[in-house]
């Protein structure tokens, strides 16, 4: 069902110019159907800010429950901006504090660019404790990408992630392990996802911590778990929201910091991602950066246009219906009151009846 538009957020104009349906308040309010509001913590940097925001809408407005979706996005005044993205979430992104009062049924939380070895020592962990703390309280179920995934089960759970001899960047092939849980329903047992990380956690850290997984790679670790209720928090590691260019424009930003001097090394090509037919001009346009000696006056373009011709989608679908089913999920047991957690007669430790299914999945 449609996104609501209820605000003017770019990202909005932007996804009705793709194609997605996005519905006006004036046509909203003209329909009786159940509306949803969730929350959007955007902690990316100021490159990627407005693509996430995309990627996370994208996935939201892509449910196919009979509900209107409000997505309300917010971000922490403690991440450094420049004065234009400042602006930027000065018109568009909504006050935390009011969110608060107004309720949210659940939550979104991006992930962010690792500036700290220590994870509680970076600017947004103050605040971001802080989110997490009442969503836990307030909000159905909030769901975690990437670093946010590493924050949360440290601050919640003790789990602490590791730093990697070199960043997992690529398309990996998963499994799913928990073929019963209603995240994965009815969705392929093994696909692929993106990932982009310096830090890890482990599925071993996961299990040795009573997290269930509910997907993982033999390459890549774990993709995606919960909390042991199996539903309050849900983890990606994995980066299901990417778009299909997603990666290439990743290169394309660390082919432009060595070109910068702030990378010492050529980067290597994520894993996995560019078809053989992308290795000529990939070589090609290395080739002329290495041979420019330091003088990049006459470098020609990255070729993003051309090179985006040999990407392929692997992972959007299976994206898609993992969201979808967390949507549905929250649909049925969220209190039509924003603020009351759960639908009476569910049970707060166990909403989803799968405590057992747990306790056999360990043993």
């Amino acid at each position: 069902m449609p996104l609501i538009a209820h605000s003017d957020l770019p990202s909005f104009a932007r996804l009705q110019q793709e194609g997605q349906e996005v519905l006006t308040p004036a046509r909203a309010r003209a329909q009786d159907i159940r509306e949803l509001h969730i929350g959007f913590l955007n902690m990316m940097p100021d490159a990627a800010l407005q693509a996430t925001e995309r990627q996370f809408l994208r996935l939201v407005g892509s449910c196919n429950r009979i509900a209107q979706f409000y997505v309300h996005p917010f971000t922490f005044a403690e991440i450094s901006r420049s004065q234009q993205t400042r602006d930027y979430i000065q018109q568009h992104y909504h006050d935390f504090a009011q969110l608060q009062q107004d309720g949210l049924d659940a939550l979104i939380i991006s992930g962010a660019n690792p500036a700290q070895a220590d994870i509680t020592n970076e600017s947004f962990w103050p605040p971001l404790e802080k989110v997490v703390r009442w969503a836990s309280r307030h909000v159905c179920s909030v769901m975690c990408s990437c670093l946010a995934t590493h924050a949360i089960t440290q601050l919640l759970w003790g789990v602490k992630r590791y730093p990697l001899p070199q960043k997992r960047w690529g398309v990996y092939a998963n499994r799913i392990t928990a073929t019963r849980h209603p995240l994965t329903a009815n969705i392929n047992t093994r696909f692929e996802a993106p990932h982009s990380h310096l830090y890890e956690v482990s599925v071993a850290q996961f299990k040795q911590a009573g997290l269930p997984v509910l997907a993982d790679s033999e390459q890549a670790s774990l993709h995606l778990g919960v909390s042991p209720d199996g539903f309050r928090f849900v983890f990606f590691q994995g980066h299901p929201e990417y778009d299909a260019i997603s990666l290439m424009k990743e290169y394309a930003r660390e082919v432009q910091r060595f070109l910068d001097g702030h990378r010492a090394d050529y980067p290597p090509l994520p894993e996995n991602y560019f078809r053989a037919k992308a290795a000529p001009l990939l070589e090609q346009y290395k080739q002329s950066v290495l041979n420019a000696k330091g003088d990049y006056r006459n470098l020609p373009a990255f070729p993003q246009d051309e090179l985006s011709r040999w990407i392929d989608n692997t992972w959007g679908d299976t994206g898609k219906a993992m969201v979808n089913n967390w949507l549905g999920l929250i649909y049925q047991i969220a209190h039509p009151q924003r603020g009351k957690v759960l639908m009476e007669g569910v049970d707060p430790q166990d909403p989803l009846g799968l405590r057992a299914a747990f306790a056999a999945q360990a043993s």
